[in-house]
């Protein structure tokens, strides 16, 4: 019997998820079948839907994967009442895996990191109005950032990124961190 937690069935499920993400190097979601994944993947189609609904169910689990890793990058932080509130970690990390990033990107369907968003208390400094206004600028305006970088081949360094995003946003970059994987607001 394939029980959900298996050797088997965990090994299909991480062939499958790699598969789909080899195959959006050259495509978008789209354009991807079931078929090509399975061939790909070296599986048949009864073990695709056996542990996805269709090529979405898919993407959503390799995007939420995608997020738990980048969380990660802060998960020392957490529950901390001091944090960092600094994109470094994030900035190398994309640069040393800009693949992961421009995959991620093709499977967001809203196109941009969920995990970007504010420290509500630490922004309140610096607005105390609007601040949803202020929120959706930022976020849009980091992944703009992130993904243009992303198709230059992240040919600038780490740390002239962050000058960028310091430079635009001053002070205030210092309110934004890395948040649980919560579905950020449209």
């Amino acid at each position: 019997m394939n029980t959900p937690n298996n050797k088997r069935r965990q090994d299909s499920r991480r062939r499958i998820e790699t598969a789909l993400v080899r195959l959006l190097q050259g495509k978008e979601l789209a354009q991807v079948s079931v078929k090509e994944i399975c061939t790909a993947a070296e599986v048949n189609r009864t073990t695709f839907y056996a542990n996805y609904l269709d090529i979405y169910d898919l993407a959503e689990a390799v995007q939420k994967s995608m997020e738990e890793t980048v969380l990660g990058l802060y998960h020392e932080e957490q529950g901390q009442a001091v944090r960092t509130h600094d994109f470094t970690k994030l900035v190398y990390h994309i640069k040393e895996n800009p693949v992961f990033y421009k995959t991620y990107f093709k499977l967001n369907v809203g196109d941009k990191l969920r995990f970007g968003a504010y420290d509500i208390k630490d922004a309140a400094a610096y607005y105390d109005r609007h601040i949803d206004y202020h929120i959706e600028f930022f976020r849009h305006g980091f992944n703009a950032v992130i993904k243009m970088w992303l198709s230059r081949d992240c040919a600038e360094s780490p740390e002239e990124i962050l000058e960028i995003l310091r430079s635009e946003y001053g002070a205030k970059i210092t309110a934004a961190r890395i948040v649980s994987s919560a579905p950020a607001q449209n």
